[in-house]
């Protein structure tokens, strides 16, 4: 018998029938898709082809039917080329089917003893080949196509080569035969009856007390650890080993297949019949080949109804079938409730003491999970909480793969130490002992003996026919496996690759997980499931390998992605809650309890009678008990369940591909947050109505809050998503090209609030540092104060910040840029008579005559008061990023105010500029706005002249000079001292002249100080002309345009002589005495 290596044909068969089952199963799949179908099954020409081969198969006749095979001639190469590997899988079954019968005629002929708790791997493969066998037999037989397949290439080629292929004959009948394959099988495996039924009802000894009932097993403390805590350092032994990690689900296959192979002796030995009746009453169908399934009732009564002397075998099925359909199904759900404390229980005590690992390894193989699933068709009725299960037993495969190390070392130990010893002591006390026998027996126990912890020597074992000795093997064998392979009995005991073609109850049982609160901390087990199912693959059918790793990849993809989009809809909503009670606290909404508090202590009664009190901030924290549960509290309880299991494993391998759940939470994070910052700005295009910066800074600090917290639950870097999403909404747009917080503050700032400001409907009141609204006939929908004062300013600083301000900057320059070069075009038309006033300021008469030709004068002075407005605006927005910078990084804020201020004057105005450019960027205020200059300088034409440009620069300031006593009779010109401003906004004619100059001569590098004392000059001797007017209309605010002038030489600091100033401002100095005196008298 060892010359015809049983063992090892057994072992290349199992393997290779695997390989077929595999190859037939992506076949039949192939053609049950249209889209894979091969194109000749439905290609209409050849449909009529098609339907003759299939009703003369296996017969060929080629001469008599010419026109129905007419187009299979055109098509015969490319039939056999494409459908070569569809005919040569079924040419490969058929050589299996020849090899799996010569090696059962061979066993037969040794008369092999089979006894699975004896010689075990023998029993189980010879057992595995005879259901691997029948199950591929049996899945051949549902191929609808294979005759169209077979026939439609055999034609092809015949016509090609003039004969047919020299496998077709025998492949044919074998098709022909197995069109009913068990019914076929069970004349097939007459002879060979007494081998299988002895390796049958060796199964009586090991099935009935594995398939026990929940009870039973709670009874019997199963798997419990701490049960017994005197022995918990006993190894776990059995005289059985490897017959304790056999599954249910394979010994039910056996069970099943093999009675309905060897019927017979379900009549004769009553051991048989009572394996086959448990069998039955277990489920209802069992796993043929993935989601193929076998209906185990139905199919065995059609077997037996039609043979003589089975009625009560029949009667025995329907029995079964009855008791299945209403036990078993709550059977396995008790089962399962059972397994899930007992693996919770398990799970804890080995990840608290993992050196149990070594005497109870057992344990973690004692239950493989594949029988807890018996009908994967109606799984997800039942799967509430088969997450938890999955998730114990990924815990245990976690244990066994971190600690492998550990059992290793334990079971070397204990092979060389004790089996090794009694192993020698049984083969001492052998009576007959062949010669060559002994030999291997003697290196087995030499080889064991000198085994030792740093020994990567694999063991080789085999089992002799002597029970004790057998027992003894089956042990050893165990124990090798435990150094040896432990990955392989972990795929072995506990793979579920077999979800991979269950994909739609997988995705449900998915979804129920997430929709339990109480389950969703087990979620992550659908994942780790995915990287099962490359396991299931086979080297004899390598294209689908791609097919199943794609399958796992967007499998595992989407879970993970529905668990942080779970937990982000959770965060979502606590931040909401958080944000709504931080608004509580904001000042505006205090306003009602002053008011109830001041007329309460005037005990005045106002308000309707019976108005509810309105309740105070921090109400939603009192509590009266601790069974009182608020919303916010279930959205804490849920969220941190689902982020234990989020945070569950760092990182996860499928298909040769790194998954990392924290990184699916970081994303989904950052898409939420930035879609929640600028949706909080509340920003409505139509009504130009935006939030105010002051409560959204509130908002996002209470988002921000809750995000941090979020650390306690996940280890991610929540800092990493605070910088890529407030860098991001510093800019014009986000990374996904959307609008941030900071396009839309500016363009709300610069659209509406400056546009009103234009427009007269506000005002900048320079004594409040704000634009204030205007009593006008149309009331605008903002107030405008509550957008522009310093607070309001500080926090958009805070929200846009350095990056922001400078866009905002960048933008108000670029509309003032605008507004110069409409200016200069205004000086263009007037070019001749301003050259002429500019050097005639000391001729009034002549001055009066010229500035009558002059046109578009109010023009110049509103374009100017715009700039000016613009200019204001940008130094309130200055002052509070240097105050809030000021805040956060004090000495950097203070070291660049040091070197702005000690720059020397002669430095070269290329220096100078960068100085000022870094000064403005950190808000300080500079003589020459850097921005300005960057954005006036863009404006110089190829057609003009340098001179040109400079000369319009220098006449633009003469225009405006001796434009400026025309404001004098605007009603709305006149001077405020309360605002310390006009409400027409003309008092920020004085920035706008003196920042214009500044930038404009520094770009043509002309003398800034001669040029304002030239327009000093000017519009002293332009004023100084109104004083002499009678009309009161034109001359009704003279004096509040005289303090214009004070206000450009009080506001520039780039005039070295005030000597010469104070001569020419002397004059309406006194004016603004005698204006102010007046002023308080009234």
């Amino acid at each position: 018998m060892i010359q015809q290596k049983l063992a090892e044909k057994l072992t290349i068969l199992n393997d290779r029938g695997i390989g077929m089952l595999t190859r037939i199963y992506n076949i039949k799949k192939a053609c049950g898709d249209p889209k894979a179908k091969p194109s000749y099954l439905i290609d209409k020409n050849l449909e009529s082809a098609v339907k003759f081969i299939v009703r003369k198969f296996p017969a060929i006749e080629t001469r008599n039917n010419n026109q129905q095979l007419a187009q299979l001639q055109k098509e015969k190469s490319e039939i056999l080329k494409n459908l070569a590997l569809y005919y040569f899988t079924f040419v490969d079954v058929m050589e299996f089917k020849d090899h799996v019968c010569e090696l059962l005629n061979t066993i037969d002929a040794c008369q092999v003893f089979f006894d699975i708790t004896v010689n075990f791997d023998l029993t189980k493969n010879y057992l595995d080949l005879v259901v691997t066998y029948t199950n591929l037999m049996m899945l051949l037989s549902r191929i609808e196509e294979r005759k169209a397949i077979i026939g439609l290439y055999n034609y092809a080629h015949e016509m090609t080569h003039g004969s047919s292929d020299r496998e077709y004959p025998r492949l044919g009948q074998m098709i022909v035969d197995y069109e009913n394959p068990l019914k076929k099988m069970m004349e097939e495996f007459v002879p060979h009856g007494k081998s299988l039924q002895d390796a049958l009802v060796s199964l009586q000894m090991v099935y009935p007390r594995r398939n026990l009932s929940a009870d039973q097993w709670r009874n019997a403390q199963l798997l419990s650890l701490i049960s017994a805590p005197s022995t918990m350092l006993n190894p776990a032994q059995s005289d059985t080993m490897p017959c304790e990690y056999l599954s249910l689900d394979t010994m039910e296959k056996w069970i099943v297949f093999g009675f309905i192979l060897c019927h017979a002796a379900l009549n004769s030995d009553p051991a048989a019949l009572s394996l086959w009746k448990l069998a039955l009453q277990s489920s209802s169908c069992l796993c043929l080949f993935r989601d193929e399934v076998f209906h185990i009732h139905k199919s065995a009564e059609d077997l037996f109804v039609n043979i003589r002397g089975y009625n009560k075998r029949v009667n025995d099925i329907r029995e079964c079938k009855e008791s299945a359909l209403s036990h078993a199904g709550s059977m396995h759900r008790e089962r399962r409730k059972f397994l899930r404390s007992a693996l919770k229980e398990l799970a804890t005590v080995l990840a608290d003491q993992p050196g149990l690992l070594g005497p109870k390894a057992l344990f973690i193989y004692i239950y493989p999970f594949s029988k807890f699933f018996p009908n994967f068709l109606t799984i997800w009725l039942v799967a509430k909480h088969i997450a938890e299960l999955i998730f114990y037993m990924e815990e245990l495969r976690a244990h066994v793969r971190k600690y492998g190390p550990v059992m290793q070392r334990y079971y070397v130990q204990y092979l060389s130490g004790f089996d090794a010893v009694v192993l020698n002591e049984l083969v001492q006390n052998l009576s007959v002992c062949p010669e060559d026998e002994s030999i291997i027996m003697s290196s087995f126990v030499n080889t064991m003996t000198s085994l030792s912890i740093n020994a990567n020597d694999d063991v080789f074992l085999r089992l002799a026919d002597h029970r004790e000795l057998g027992k003894m093997m089956n042990t050893i064998i165990f124990h090798t496996k435990m150094v040896d392979s432990l990955v392989e009995m972990l795929v072995e005991t506990s793979d579920l690759s077999i979800f991979c073609f269950y994909s739609r109850a997988f995705e449900k049982m998915f979804q129920q997980c997430l929709e339990l609160p109480s389950q969703s901390r087990y979620s992550i087990s659908f994942p780790l499931l995915c990287t099962h199912f490359m396991s299931c693959t086979h080297e004899l059918c390598p294209e689908e390998r791609h097919h199943i790793g794609d399958r796992s990849l967007s499998l595992c993809n989407m879970f993970l992605d529905e668990m942080a989009k779970q937990a982000r809809n959770l965060i979502t909503d606590i931040c909401t809650e958080q944000c709504t009670l931080s608004d509580q606290l904001l000042p505006k909404h205090c306003a009602k309890t002053i008011s109830q508090a001041v007329n309460k202590k005037s005990k005045k009664q106002t308000g309707k009678k019976g108005e509810p009190e309105r309740e105070k901030p921090g109400v939603e924290s009192m509590r009266k008990n601790r069974l009182l549960v608020t919303n916010l509290d279930k959205l804490h309880t849920a969220l941190s369940e689902l982020c234990f299991s989020i945070n569950y494993v760092p990182n996860m391998m499928v298909w040769e591909h790194t998954f990392t759940p924290r990184e699916y939470l970081t994303s989904h994070l950052e898409i939420r947050f930035t879609k929640s910052i600028v949706g909080m700005t509340m920003y409505n295009q139509a009504t130009q109505e935006i939030a105010k910066p002051s409560e959204l800074l509130t908002s996002v600090r209470a988002y921000m809050t809750v995000l941090q917290s979020i650390e306690n639950y996940v280890q991610i870097d929540i800092t990493r998503v605070f910088n890529n999403v407030l860098l991001q909404q510093t800019q014009h747009l986000d990374s996904h090209g959307e609008p941030t917080i900071t396009s839309l503050y500016t363009n709300w700032y610069l659209e509406t609030l400056l546009r009103q400001v234009s427009n007269g409907h506000i005002a900048y009141f320079p004594a409040m540092k704000a634009f204030v609204n205007l009593p006008t006939e149309n009331e605008l929908t903002f107030n405008a104060e509550e957008y522009s004062d310093i607070s309001e300013m500080r926090s958009l600083s805070e929200l846009l910040g350095p990056y922001g301000m400078k866009f905002l900057s960048e933008s108000l320059m670029w509309h003032i840029s605008s507004q110069v070069a409409e200016l200069k075009k205004l000086v263009v038309d007037n070019v001749e008579v301003l050259t002429q006033m500019r050097t005639s300021f000391d001729k009034p008469d002549h001055m009066a005559a010229l500035f009558k030709r002059l046109t578009s004068v109010d023009s110049v002075l509103k374009r100017m008061t715009i700039i000016g407005v613009i200019l204001s605006f940008r130094s309130l927005a200055q002052e509070a990023l240097r105050d809030v910078l000021s805040c956060h990084i004090p000495f950097l804020v203070s070291s660049v105010e040091d070197f702005k201020d000690h720059i020397p004057r002669e430095t070269d105005m290329k220096v100078a500029m960068n100085v000022y450019e870094l000064s403005s960027a950190a808000g300080l205020p500079c003589e020459i706005d850097p921005a300005l200059v960057v954005a006036l300088s863009s404006q110089k034409s190829e057609n003009i002249s340098p001179e040109e440009e400079y000369k319009i620069a220098c006449l633009l300031m003469v225009f405006v000079a001796v434009s400026m006593p025309t404001l004098a009779s605007n009603v709305m010109s006149q001077y405020s001292p309360a605002i310390e401003g006009h409400c027409n906004n003309i008092h920020c004619l004085a920035k706008a002249i003196n920042q214009i100059a500044a930038a404009l001569f520094t770009i043509h590098k002309g003398s800034i100080e001669d040029r304002l004392k030239e327009f000093l000059a000017l519009a002293s001797s332009s004023l100084l002309k109104i004083g002499q007017e009678t009309d009161k209309t034109t001359t009704r605010n003279r004096e509040s345009v005289y303090l214009l002038l004070d206000m450009v030489s009080e506001s520039t600091p780039l005039l070295q002589d005030k000597t010469e100033q104070f001569k020419m401002v002397c004059n309406h100095i006194l004016c603004r005495h005698i204006f102010l005196r007046q002023t308080c008298t009234l």
